[in-house]
This record gives C-alpha cells, sequence and structure tokens, in this order.
C-alpha cells in the first residue's frame, strides 16, 4: 500500500494574497520537508489539492474572491511548487474529493494512506478528512504541517487548531503524528 501526501491550499492567496493566513507561513517548512522526503521513495506519491475557483462557485458566497482559476493567487507558494511528477487536483469546493479526480488519481497510484497537511484544519482539511474515511482510506494528519484560517476570529489560533485536530482525531479516526514520525 503506497501513501499521499496531500497539499491542501498553500496558495498564493492563503498565504499572503486575498485570504492571508499568517499562521500558514510556519508551516511552509515543515510541508516543504515532508514533501522533500516523499519525493525520495517509490512508497509515496505527493498530490497537491488547490483551490482553483470560478467566478459562479458557491464558495463566493461566502468568502471574497480567492484563488481564481488560472490566477497568480491560486498558484502554489514558491517554496512548495509541485514537481512534473507530482498530482496536481484543482478543486472548487472546500474538499478535494468532491466533483474532482483525486479518487482515480489515488486509486491510479495504489494509495490507502492519506497524509493531510496544509489549509485549514477547520475547513478543507477537515472536509476532505470526511470524504478520505467514508472511502476507507487510513488517514494521518500532522498537526505542525496543518493549520487553521487566523483571520477574522479572536480567539487564539493554536485553540482553533486543537479543537479542529481532536474533531479529526475523534471523528474519522485521523491519527495526528508529528513531523519526525510521518517522514
Amino acid at each position: 500500500m503506497r501513501s499521499a501526501l496531500i497539499v491542501i491550499d498553500m496558495l498564493n492567496d492563503f498565504v499572503d494574497g486575498s485570504l492571508g493566513n499568517p499562521a500558514a507561513k510556519e508551516i511552509v517548512a515543515p510541508i516543504a520537508t515532508l514533501v522533500g522526503q516523499a519525493r525520495e521513495t517509490d512508497e509515496w506519491v505527493v498530490v497537491y489539492a488547490n483551490d482553483a475557483h470560478l467566478a459562479s462557485d458557491v464558495e463566493l458566497r461566502v468568502f471574497p474572491p480567492h484563488a481564481m482559476a488560472g490566477t497568480p493567487g491560486a498558484a502554489v507558494v514558491g517554496e512548495l511548487e509541485p514537481h512534473a511528477h507530482d498530482v496536481v487536483v484543482p478543486k472548487r469546493f472546500y474538499s478535494a474529493f468532491t466533483e474532482t479526480e483525486l479518487e482515480e488519481q489515488l486509486g491510479s497510484h495504489g494509495v490507502g494512506r492519506l497524509v493531510l497537511v496544509g489549509q485549514h484544519t477547520d475547513c478543507c482539511v477537515r472536509h476532505t478528512s470526511y470524504d478520505a474515511f467514508v472511502r476507507g482510506f487510513e488517514l494521518v494528519v500532522c498537526p505542525e504541517a496543518t493549520t487553521v484560517f487566523g483571520p477574522g476570529s479572536s480567539e487564539p489560533v493554536s485553540d482553533r487548531q486543537a479543537r479542529a485536530l481532536e474533531y479529526l482525531r475523534t471523528y474519522y479516526g485521523a491519527r495526528l503524528e508529528a513531523l519526525a514520525a510521518v517522514a
């Protein structure tokens, strides 16, 4: 069984752009470490699940325009740029599975375990976790390489992150593994 490192929404608009999240800057280096290690072995597939919105997307009723398909804001931050052999899955909904080719890609690579990193633990990571759970994937989340959406709440990011991670562990059976254990 192969593993897939799923890098979720580490995009310009979510780090420094229209929905910039200061907490995201802290997870770039840990994600880069995991991506580098995953690329060194045939046992891993690196997958980028990236918002690539169209003007008609329902999410834009809740959030201002961000990560619009084909714009610089929808590009992965430079430090984590995908390589030619990585899988890139554009998404238009919170979950990386909804109306995408993710499940087919994972099947074609013989993936049974998903390691989720990126943004946002309380939204896109959460919804992707649910869809992975109902599809029977073994699920791992790396707390050091995920974060919640910081702006818009006065509650500390660390408290919201702890609650989001506990939710994934409790309801989806996600194993919370430190960076060193995942690698």
